[in-house]
């Protein structure tokens, strides 16, 4: 029998249920297992047991008497550093940030514990989000559990970490150019990036989304039902809609005819690696075993849409980088300061061209996918990168190489999954990235479901080192 840290949201609550099983006994094998990992992966911010068993303890009080409060009562889960929590400082993975302890759940830390989830812990990322790496000012380097020599991908680093190491079943990441999908990817999880607006966020921002990290799609359809109610903080929020998030379970029929877009080029960026392209293009046949029509998909994304994204950004972080005192400045990591200097000799017009690229990358994308019901391609173009490492070039010139599969679908605000679909020779997972139609998430979900049935069990889930 499992133990319970190794639950799914769904196994623990039908444990709840039926009282084989409460929410004190599975908090505490989910910390019992965090005292064992975290001395190597550093995936948490703000541990504390004690206050997340008096979490536990109200949560199987309410199972006692029957009333459970919401969907994911005592369900453990985690949020990202930068979703704020009352009472907590937000670093937003920086040591330059002033630890100010916020006024206010964000929206998705709110929901969850509405819905009853037992908050263990928030999880580590890097300076400002701004790479797909465990590397930060302010935490400790985060690693993956399936290589600790290797980064667990970010920015939504300790989360993925987490959901691959069995920090319990339910965690909350966000993404801006794959944020989510990248560790999802790397760590051999499930991420959704929803449509733009399905979940609420504080703060917004254009192509800015939070999401679930999963170790399945069943547990990431039952965040969804709890993280997508609207919250007027969030000045993009969708209105509500009876979305049946529980009905994703359809079977493998759910691909017959569908049309499906494979891309294996990106148009830009680094080329992908074979064992990542020979693993995508084995889930595509396997779509086509199912009844899919599987069409190949040329390159829509352009090495000038690319890097206006990247200029622009870049001069976003330096005017907030101007913000700060010398000595803060000091104390951002390096990697992501050279980055964002280099934008100071960007003039008016080279700044609005750059601004531009992202609007130019939302159409391209929308065009290129209207043909197709899905678009199937890799998540990234290459496996785990070293931990040391803030990205897989090591070259702030050249920062966003990794990202050219995923950013497009942050500026169309369309849903985007990843799932695994395979391991390199040395047992790095590969993700399987599906995009869908905008607003279409309870169908990423569907289709993802599907492929989880096709592809079969994954490898075991790595365990702790033992200590000797």
């Amino acid at each position: 029998m499992s133990a319970p840290h190794d639950l799914s949201a769904s196994e623990l609550l039908a444990a709840y249920r039926a009282r084989s099983l409460s929410p004190v006994e599975a908090t505490q094998s989910v910390l019992d297992h965090i005292a064992r990992w975290e001395p190597h992966l550093h995936a948490t911010y703000l541990l504390r047991p004690e206050e997340a068993l008096a979490q536990a303890r109200a949560s199987e009080a309410r199972w006692l008497r029957g009333a459970p409060c919401g969907p994911l009562d005592g369900v453990p889960a985690t949020v990202k550093d930068n979703i704020a929590t009352r009472g907590d400082p937000t670093p937003l993975g920086t040591a330059a940030t002033p630890l100010v302890p916020a006024q206010a759940d964000a929206p998705p830390a709110a929901r969850l514990r509405e819905a009853g989830a037992v908050i263990v812990c928030k999880t580590t990322m890097p300076d400002y989000g701004m790479l797909s790496s465990g590397l930060s000012s302010f935490h400790a380097l985060a690693r993956n559990p399936w290589d600790l020599s290797k980064g667990p991908g970010g920015s939504s680093a300790g989360a993925g970490a987490a959901a691959a190491a069995g920090y319990g079943p339910l965690h909350v990441g966000t993404d801006i150019g794959g944020s989510i999908r990248l560790p999802a990817g790397w760590c051999g999880v499930f991420g959704l990036k929803p449509s733009l607006g399905r979940i609420p966020i504080d703060p917004p921002y254009t192509g800015r989304a939070a999401g679930p990290m999963t170790r399945t799609v069943q547990d990431a359809a039952l965040m969804m039902q709890v993280l997508s109610a609207p919250d007027a903080r969030d000045s993009m929020s969708l209105p509500a809609q009876p979305i049946a998030w529980e009905r994703f379970v359809q079977g493998t029929g759910r691909l017959r005819g569908l049309r499906i877009g494979l891309l294996l080029d990106a148009g830009c960026g680094l080329p992908v690696d074979p064992q990542v392209r020979a693993a995508v293009e084995a889930a595509a046949r396997l779509f086509e075993q199912a009844g899919a029509a599987v069409e190949p998909m040329p390159p829509f994304l352009t090495r000038h849409m690319l890097d206006g994204m990247d200029r622009f950004w870049r001069m976003r972080s330096f005017m907030d980088l101007r913000t700060l005192t010398p000595g803060q400045q000091g104390k951002v990591l390096p990697f992501i300061r050279d980055w964002a200097m280099s934008a100071a000799g960007l003039d008016g017009p080279q700044v609005f061209e750059a601004s531009q690229q992202f609007h130019a990358t939302r159409v391209a994308t929308v065009h290129a996918c209207a043909p197709f019901d899905y678009v199937l391609s890799p998540v990234a173009p290459m496996p785990a990168f070293a931990a040391g490492l803030p990205a897989p070039t090591d070259d702030p010139l050249r920062p966003l190489e990794h990202i050219a599969f995923t950013v497009p679908f942050n500026m169309s605000e369309q849903p985007a999954a990843s799932v695994n679909c395979g391991y390199t020779g040395g047992g790095l997972p590969i993700g399987l990235q599906i995009a869908g139609r905008r607003f279409d998430d309870l169908g990423v979900l569907q289709v993802a479901h599907a492929f989880e049935q096709l592809r079969g069990p994954q490898r075991p889930w790595p365990e702790p080192p033992i200590h000797k």
